[in-house]
């Protein structure tokens, strides 16, 4: 099992934009490629991090799995627009994905 985290840092005052945005997309898109509620978790900076970080973690078997749902991502068109809405919250540049292998 891994975790595949995909961060990305609000622009200050607007977390609360991220993290709803964050939410709609766990609920309406997530599931479309196989993110399903139980293998998700919604994070964000508190102690000892930055408190603008917001961040998904998913469970998954391996890359391979993590590789098929962004294949898949790429030919939702409610992600492309869930994107573009998402884009004036952010700070540009800070997205990235960590991968963590489970113990």
């Amino acid at each position: 099992m891994m975790i595949a985290r995909w961060s990305i840092d609000a622009k200050f005052g607007y977390k609360q934009n991220v993290i709803e945005l964050m939410q709609r997309w766990l609920r309406e898109i997530g599931p479309q490629v196989g993110f399903s509620a139980d293998k998700l978790r919604l994070l964000t900076g508190s102690i000892g991090a930055l408190e603008a970080t917001v961040q998904t973690e998913h469970l998954i078997k391996d890359l391979s799995e993590l590789n098929q749902a962004w294949d898949k991502l790429a030919t939702i068109a409610a992600h492309k627009q869930w994107s573009k809405d998402l884009e004036p919250h952010v700070v540009s540049g800070t997205s990235r994905w960590e991968i963590y292998r489970v113990l």
